[in-house]
C-alpha cells in the first residue's frame, strides 16, 4: 500500500484535528526549530522501537523531516510494522516554514554561525551538535608553527577546536613556504605565532588562538600544557619532543606525533600518562636518541614540500578523535608512510616496563638538560 503524502497545509489541518506530527530529524537538526506541535524522534530510534513511543497502532501518525525523504523512509517502516494510519509530509519542515505556519524555535537564542559553520560534522551521528558543542569547549596545545603545525591548525581551527595555544618562537623565513601553509611571502621576517594567529583567526574567528613566542623548555613546559586537553608535536628537533614526551607523562595528557624526513613520515599517539603499563610513551620508542649525523633536520636533507601537509593532517584527525573520544586512536602503534611508494605501513609498540619515565609505579624523575640529553 502506498504511503500518504500531505502538504504542510493539509498535516496542520489533520494536527489540530488529533492526529500526532513526529519531526524524525536528529536532535541538532531539530534545534533550529521545528513544526509547532511536533515531537521530536530521531528517525533510527523511531523505527528501532516505535511502540514505546506510539504504543497504539491506530494512531493517526504524521512524519515529517527536512525535505520529506527521510520521514517517507520511516513511514514505509512503519506501516510495514503494522502502523496503517501513517503518512509523511511532503516538502518536509522546509515547505512548512514557506508557507508560513507555526514553526516554534528554542527558547534560547539560537547560535546561527555555529549551526551553519559545523553543519556537516553535526550531520554526523557520532559528533552532532553535543559533540561539536565538546571540541568548540576544548584546549589544544599545537607545539610548533612550521611544517607540520601549519596543516594541523588550519584542520583544528577548522574543525572548531575553541582554544589553541601555539607556541613558537621562530620567524618566517622564505624557505619556509614552501610546505609551513600557515605563512604568505608578506610574512617574511614575522613571529611565526603572530603569522599563524592571523590566518586561524580569519579562518574561524569563534576560535581563540593564543600565541606564545617562545621556545619550549624545562622551564615554561608545564605553563605551555597548563588546561590542555591533547598536545600536538609539531617539533623539528629530538630535545623538543623528549621534553614534550616527559611532560605529558608528568601531566597526564594525550601526545600526538608526528615527524618527517626527506619523503617519509610518521605519525602515533602516546598516552603513557594516563594509560601507565598499557600504552607506551616516546621513550618506549626511542630510550636513546639517534646520534646527530643519523638524523639531520629539514634544512640539512630537504624535505618534499607537501609531506608535512599529509602527516600534520593525520595528526589533526588524531587530536579530534581524542578530544571526542572516537574510534581507535594510534596509542600503541607507529603509522609509516612513505610518499615515494605511496604506502603505508604500521608497527606495533608496547609500553618499555623499564621505561624511565612510563614506567607503573615510577614517580616522574624530573626534567633534564635534553640539549646535552639529545648531543650524546
Amino acid at each position: 500500500m502506498a504511503i500518504r503524502e500531505l502538504s504542510p497545509r493539509e498535516a496542520s489541518q489533520r494536527l489540530a484535528q488529533g492526529a500526532t506530527l513526529i519531526d524524525v530529524r536528529e536532535d541538532h537538526e531539530r534545534e533550529l526549530g521545528m513544526a509547532e506541535g511536533a515531537r521530536g524522534i530521531p528517525r533510527a530510534e523511531l523505527e528501532d522501537a516505535p511502540h514505546l513511543h506510539v504504543p497504539d497502532r491506530d494512531t493517526e501518525l504524521l512524519l515529517i523531516c527536512q525535505s520529506g525523504g527521510r520521514s517517507m523512509l520511516a513511514a514505509e517502516c512503519l506501516q510495514r510494522l503494522g502502523y496503517a494510519r501513517v503518512a509523511s509530509v511532503r516538502g518536509g519542515s522546509a515547505m512548512w516554514q514557506a508557507e508560513g505556519l507555526p514553526f516554534t524555535r528554542p527558547a534560547a537564542q539560537v547560535d546561527e554561525d555555529f549551526h551553519a559553520r559545523y553543519s556537516r560534522h553535526m550531520k554526523l551521528p557520532e559528533i552532532g551538535a553535543k559533540g561539536q558543542r565538546r571540541l568548540e569547549a576544548a584546549s589544544v596545545l599545537v607545539l610548533g608553527a612550521g611544517g607540520l603545525g601549519s596543516p594541523l591548525a588550519f584542520y583544528l581551527a577548522a574543525a572548531g577546536v575553541g582554544h589553541l595555544r601555539i607556541a613558537d618562537d621562530d620567524t618566517v623565513d622564505r624557505s619556509n613556504l614552501q610546505r609551513q601553509i600557515l605563512h604568505v611571502d608578506a610574512d617574511v621576517g614575522m613571529p611565526k605565532v603572530d603569522s599563524a594567529e592571523t590566518r586561524l583567526s580569519a579562518l574561524n574567528p569563534r576560535v581563540q588562538v593564543e600565541a606564545v613566542a617562545e621556545r619550549a623548555s624545562s622551564g615554561n613546559i608545564d605553563r605551555l600544557l597548563e588546561g590542555v586537553d591533547v598536545v600536538v608535536d609539531g617539533a623539528d628537533n629530538f630535545a623538543a619532543r623528549y621534553l614534550l614526551n616527559d611532560a605529558c607523562v608528568k601531566h597526564a595528557k594525550p601526545l600526538v606525533y608526528g615527524a618527517v624526513h626527506r619523503f617519509e613520515g610518521q605519525v602515533g599517539v602516546f598516552d603513557a600518562g594516563r594509560q601507565r603499563g598499557v600504552a607506551p610513551c616516546y621513550r618506549c620508542l626511542f630510550p636513546e636518541p639517534p646520534p646527530p649525523e643519523a638524523a639531520p633536520n629539514c634544512s640539512e636533507v630537504g624535505v618534499l614540500g607537501v609531506l608535512p601537509g599529509v602527516i600534520g593532517l593525520l595528526q589533526a584527525t588524531e587530536a579530534i578523535k581524542l578530544l571526542l573520544g572516537l574510534g581507535d586512536p594510534l596509542a600503541g602503534r607507529i603509522l609509516h608512510f612513505d610518499a615515494l611508494a605511496m604506502r603505508f605501513r604500521e608497527t606495533r609498540l608496547s609500553p618499555d616496563p623499564d621505561c624511565p619515565v612510563c614506567a607503573p609505579g615510577k614517580p616522574f624523575p624530573g626534567y633534564i638538560d635534553y640539549a646535552a640529553f639529545c648531543a650524546g
